[in-house]
Parts: C-alpha cells; sequence; structure tokens
C-alpha cells in the first residue's frame, strides 16, 4: 500500500511528542538536580519487536544504546501488564552504571494491569505480546561504589557501582519491595535514589497513557502501521544518504587520503 505522507508525518510527530512528554514529566518530578536541573535523562518509544519508533530530544549517548537495553529487557523478563524492567549493565545497552533504564511494556487491547492482579498462566503468543514499549534512562548521582557522586576514577567496572541486570521494579502494578531495598542499601542517597526512580515510573506511566490514548483515536491498527513504515522510510533515507556518500567519495570531489 502506498504511504500517505501527511499521515506519516502527523504520526512521526506524535510519537515524538510522546516521548518528550515522558523528559518533560521525569524532569518535573524527579529529586536530583542531576535529572532535574542538569537535565541527564532520556525517553524514547518503542514497537512491539523493540525497534525505535521516536526519541525525545534528550542525551545522544544515552538515545544510542536504550535500544540494547530494550532488547534485553525483552529477551530476559517477560511483561505483563503493570511491569516494569529496571537495569544498568554496561554489557546489555546500559553507559555507565549510574545510568539506570526502566522499560515498560504497553498493552493496547488488554489495558493497563489492576492493581495486585495476578498473573494469568496463558503462553506468550503474538496475541497477547505488548503491542509497544516505553523507556526512560537517568543518571543517578550515587550507585554506590568505591567513589562517592558518580563519575569516579575506576579501574574495574565493580568499583563504579551496584550493576543491574534485567529485573523487575514493578510486577503488575506494585513495587518489588526486595529488589528497591537490595539497591537502595548499596548507594549513599536512598532517598534521593528512591524519587528519581518514581519520576522514571511516572515518566514510562506517562508514554504509556499517550500511546493508548494515539490508539484509541486513530486505531491501534493504523497506529502501528504508521510505526512500520516510519521504520521503512527511515532506512530508505539512511540507504540513500549511504548511497550518495559513497557516489561522491567515488567520483573523486571527497575526502581522500
Amino acid at each position: 500500500m502506498r504511504r500517505d505522507p501527511v499521515e506519516l508525518e502527523v504520526f512521526k510527530n506524535l510519537f515524538h511528542s510522546i516521548a518528550e512528554e515522558m523528559g518533560a514529566a521525569l524532569r518535573r518530578t524527579a529529586f536530583s538536580p542531576n535529572i532535574k536541573e542538569r537535565r541527564d535523562y532520556s525517553c524514547a518509544v518503542f514497537d512491539s519487536a523493540g525497534e525505535v519508533i521516536a526519541m525525545g530530544d534528550h542525551m545522544p549517548v544515552h538515545l544510542g544504546s536504550m535500544p540494547m537495553s530494550v532488547r534485553a529487557a525483552i529477551a530476559t523478563r517477560e511483561m505483563d501488564p503493570g511491569d516494569v524492567v529496571m537495569l544498568n549493565d554496561p554489557f546489555r545497552g546500559g553507559t555507565h552504571l549510574p545510568d539506570i533504564t526502566l522499560v515498560a511494556p504497553v498493552y493496547v487491547r488488554r489495558g493497563p494491569a489492576l492493581r495486585g492482579s495476578r498473573r494469568g498462566s496463558r503462553p506468550r503468543t503474538a496475541r497477547n505480546l505488548p503491542d509497544f514499549y516505553i523507556a526512560s534512562r537517568a543518571h543517578h548521582a550515587d550507585v554506590g561504589g568505591a567513589f562517592p557522586g558518580s563519575m569516579g576514577l575506576c579501574r574495574e567496572i565493580y568499583q563504579e557501582g551496584f550493576r543491574i541486570p534485567p529485573v523487575r521494579i514493578m510486577r503488575a502494578g506494585v513495587m518489588e519491595r526486595d529488589v528497591l531495598a537490595l539497591l537502595l542499601n548499596n548507594v549513599r542517597t536512598p532517598e534521593e535514589r528512591e524519587g528519581d526512580l518514581g519520576a522514571q515510573i511516572a515518566a514510562c506511566h506517562t508514554g504509556a497513557e499517550r500511546l493508548r490514548e494515539v490508539c484509541a483515536r486513530y486505531g491501534i491498527a493504523k497506529a502501528q502501521r504508521a510505526a512500520r513504515e516510519l521504520l521503512e522510510y527511515s532506512e530508505e533515507l539512511m540507504c540513500a544518504f549511504s548511497a550518495a556518500g559513497a557516489a561522491w567519495h567515488l567520483s573523486g570531489r571527497g575526502f581522500s587520503g
């Protein structure tokens, strides 16, 4: 089917505005000046396969590696409505350990989870997989380790702080208190860390709600088709740019040496 360029532009801006609003929610509700004033955070929207649909105008170093963290979370943990997965592992798409990423599924057809609801025993199929994912990453001012302030001169990763593989920080809309306690007992500023994690959860909640609103207005089929077309269009642009660059060099007018 031929793409509608107007519709594609509308959805591109819709998805981008969701990522931007997630960032605004995170910034407003964060406790740490690191996030609230220095703005060391990033938010993004992903399709059901974990491919990037839209990113906010945030930290490039976060955004370049965040898709690997989202794919690691998807590969490691099945996520039901209301679940949130936390990680900071540099070997799973993280940057340095102070950058903690939260990944949450967005179910449009099944709706949000009820607080304390029990997990179903249905097998995982395309029907009951998330329709989208959203993620927020923020630089926490302390994650333990040998040096306070999250930016010490470390010779190995174990000196840098508390390393987190993909684990659930929320299950069915309820905080996993044991996981939270394990993190907070290994940092110097537990109240601030808990507040900043709450801000990241709020950002994910904002993104999920806005995606459901978009799907309610336009239909989930159209929203997912637009996301797929945006990925295809982005790939075509990059291929065309690469081909143009190669032609420039072959013509002898590009850089040589």
